[in-house]
């Protein structure tokens, strides 16, 4: 009894340290980009044009629900929410940041170093510092107040085990069959995603080479090996062998796709005058990025019914 009380109250402080670490981490972000949606201390002319104030509204908002997320995943509150509500941008948001905290220490002063070298003022290299400790802070406080969350709302779906019994009416056939088409689609990303990395010129623009910068490689990897992790993850839970326990495949497949999904959307961004054109050709870019965002849905969706026949199944056959 002594020990299952320490571990809840360790639960309860790490999820506050977690949430209250995330929530300060991202006011900077938040605050910089408010005044960004202002047109004040804009450090390129291209900026301050209106399709940036509107994504730098959108972001700023994303920033404010953020806030608000680390601190109900802190609090008791936060478990009376419903679940979509905590889901939805927790999928979306984990697939951005978890995959751009482990490249952040690469490409954040990269990012910086050719920003100064195009003559952008002092004060914006100030600026992305305070967006990279942002990202840095919320990357990782915000995993470990969800995990201590998590815990505690679901702890029947996402602990303990692999394998379960299958509950009456489960959907074990269907979550095969979705899984190894998913993985078939995940490793073909990746090989492409590879050879564009190591520097093949296969389906791309070559007027547009010189393009493939150091974050253009390093994301092609990264989409890369995102891919094969939750093609890895889908595959074991549906399996349900490759590893004793469940949080591993799950926080593989979590990651994954709602990274491939969220990395897609954010591709989109290439289309408008806010990014420079990608290197890819523009037929094989957009089949690229559907085939991602298609795949990171079908994961997800994949993922769910998963969870729900384990919670089912748990629910009847409870571990001792």
């Amino acid at each position: 009894m002594t020990v299952t009380a320490e571990r809840i109250d360790r639960l309860t402080r790490f999820r506050r340290i977690g949430g209250t670490g995330a929530a300060i981490a991202v006011t900077p972000y938040l605050l910089i980009k408010v005044v960004w949606t202002f047109g004040l201390f804009i450090p390129t002319e291209e900026m301050s044009g209106v399709d940036w104030r509107v994504i730098n509204a959108a972001t700023a908002f994303l920033a404010a629900v953020g806030i608000l997320l680390a601190l109900a995943f802190s609090r008791p509150w936060g478990e009376r929410l419903p679940a979509w509500v905590v889901a939805l941008p927790v999928w979306v948001g984990t697939g951005l940041l978890v995959p751009m905290l482990l490249l952040a220490p690469v490409l954040g002063p990269a990012a910086m170093n050719r920003d100064q070298e195009a003559g952008s003022p002092d004060f914006w290299l100030y600026e992305q510092i305070l967006v990279m400790l942002s990202l840095v802070g919320v990357g990782v406080g915000l995993p470990v107040a969800l995990a201590g969350y998590a815990k505690a709302r679901w702890p029947e779906a996402l602990g303990g085990p692999l394998v379960c019994p299958e509950p009456v009416g489960g959907t074990r056939q269907l979550q095969t069959l979705l899984a190894r088409m998913i993985a078939v689609g995940c490793v073909l990303l990746a090989c492409v995603k590879i050879f564009w990395a190591a520097g093949g010129a296969l389906g791309l623009n070559a007027d547009e080479l010189d393009r493939r910068d150091l974050w253009w490689h390093m994301l092609s990897a990264s989409t890369a090996l995102w891919a094969l992790a939750g093609a890895w993850g889908i595959l074991v839970l549906t399996a349900q062998r490759g590893t004793r326990r469940f949080l591993p495949p799950m926080a593989a497949a979590w990651v994954s796709s709602g990274m491939l999904f969220s990395y897609a959307i954010y591709n989109l961004l290439t289309l408008t005058d806010m990014q420079k054109p990608s290197p890819e050709l523009p037929i094989v870019d957009g089949l690229a990025r559907d085939t991602s965002a298609v795949l990171g849905v079908i994961m997800g969706m994949t993922l769910l019914l998963v969870l729900h026949d384990r919670r089912r199944s748990l629910r009847n056959h409870p571990r001792p």
